[in-house]
């Protein structure tokens, strides 16, 4: 909001958010302030947007923290929507999204020196939205607990850790509280969204008005469990002597993120010894970097997360408390985890009858969470079809196909995208959330 307009914005407020504005207003401070970063290791200069960290306690007992990247929009934060951004995994830091997908901030693939250089992305979705980038749940990222204990997780106790972190965070941050929310993320987190929206939304209905903002939820190559998911099939159809042995083996060593690629390595190979501890790591990283760089795996990126994240002069800028964890890992394989849940297809549909929002988008080129699977579900649900399938565009090429429905529900593919579709189409993906987030037609 331009200074000097603020005066002239209250008067117009109507009657039910002066309401909502002064009850909020009223919350007491919860979580503690958050920490602003200006400057950044790897970045030139200062940050040319506002960025946020913090950490927020969702069990006190345990003393369990989740931690926070904030970014706010570069239009109009106090008007425009705020996101709650959730990677998958389980167990992949917010750093994935804010630096790899959606956020502001890139690793720069060219950067030479010591250290890796980090670059502003021009296509981020904070052009037009606020972003909380959250390390759930607890032992990803900077998310950390005080006990043993603490540390056991899993799909229905992050979803009620994150309807606290939400409340604390909203609550430390009132003006935000009236800004349209979405629930969104990407990969395994497809079964977290649908299952926290359905929370929050039970919340409202027991009156908790400070997430009455909730408007709806975004979901990239979703994880939704259930038959619509399983990957079995062509096992199946080998075993049963459907499939030849010379297909079946042609079939082993695609790359299941993007079919298109040879199979890559996994961005945990360097184990915590050597990232963290090992003389030279920002030199043994990037020469490391170099190498996987050279095979055409856009996952190679992930390495450079590993020598920025674990460096002292990061970690104090982004206010990390020292001690409360070991080495930082973008994706922490071996989390005590409970699997749960295991199908969210309802979901999506009690969502749809109650008038929410969606954006439901794949890469057609993702073996991971197929595209056709994601269609089944969806076509599972019946929903009436307002806008049937059709070709969306970018800069006038063909940027996927689309298909929207009665309820609010729109699937998108994203043309020649893998898992997860902005790692590979960036500005194809922000277009359509753009289009989306403004309410019209991809």
């Amino acid at each position: 909001m331009p200074n000097g307009g603020g005066k002239r914005w209250l008067l117009l407020l109507p009657l039910s958010r002066w309401v909502l504005l002064l009850g909020s207003l009223q919350l007491p401070a919860v979580g503690g302030s958050g920490h602003v970063v200006t400057r950044m290791r790897g970045f030139d200069g200062p940050l040319p947007f506002y960025l946020e960290t913090g950490y927020v306690e969702v069990d006190e007992q345990q003393g369990v923290q989740l931690f926070y990247y904030f970014v706010r929009s570069e239009r109009d934060p106090y008007e425009d929507p705020l996101l709650l951004w959730l990677s998958g995994g389980p167990g992949c830091s917010g750093i994935s999204g804010l630096a790899y997908e959606i956020g502001p901030l890139k690793f720069d693939a060219r950067g030479q020196g010591e250290f890796p250089t980090l670059l502003y992305r021009p296509e981020t979705w904070t052009k037009v939205s606020n972003i909380i980038f959250v390390d759930s749940p607890v032992g990803t990222g900077f998310s950390y607990a005080k006990s043993e204990e603490g540390l056991e997780t899993g799909d229905t106790k992050q979803v009620k850790q994150l309807v606290i972190f939400l409340r604390k965070w909203l609550q430390d941050h009132p003006r935000f509280v009236m800004n349209p929310l979405y629930i969104a993320g990407d990969s395994y987190s497809g079964l977290i969204i649908p299952t926290l929206a359905l929370e929050i939304d039970r919340s409202i209905e027991l009156g908790e008005k400070i997430f009455s903002g909730l408007k709806g939820y975004i979901a990239g190559n979703p994880l939704t469990g259930g038959q619509f998911d399983t990957d079995s099939q062509i096992p199946y159809f080998h075993a049963m002597g459907l499939v030849s042995d010379e297909l079946y083996k042609c079939t082993r060593d695609i790359n299941k993120q993007y079919i298109l690629d040879p199979a890559c390595p996994d961005d945990d190979l360097l184990s915590p010894k050597t990232v963290a501890e090992t003389d030279g790591t920002s030199r043994l990283m990037l020469e490391s970097a170099d190498f996987l760089l050279g095979s055409k795996c856009a996952e190679a990126l992930y390495i450079l997360s590993y020598a920025w994240g674990n460096d002292d002069t990061v970690q104090e800028s982004l206010g990390i408390r020292k001690g409360t964890i070991g080495a930082w890992k973008r994706y922490s394989h071996a989390l005590p985890y409970n699997y749960d849940i295991q199908s969210v297809v309802d979901y999506h549909s009690r969502l749809a009858t109650k008038g929410y929002r969606a954006l439901i988008y794949s890469g057609d080129h993702d073996a991971v969470v197929p595209h056709v699977g994601t269609q089944a579900w969806i076509r599972y649900l019946n929903l009436t079809i307002v806008d049937d399938w059709r070709p969306w565009y970018v800069g006038g090429q063909v940027a996927g196909f689309t298909r929207s429905y009665a309820s609010g529900l729109t699937f998108a593919t994203v043309k020649g995208a893998g898992h997860v579709a902005p790692l590979y189409k960036t500005l194809e993906c922000q277009k359509m959330f753009i289009t989306w987030i403004s309410g019209n037609p991809l």
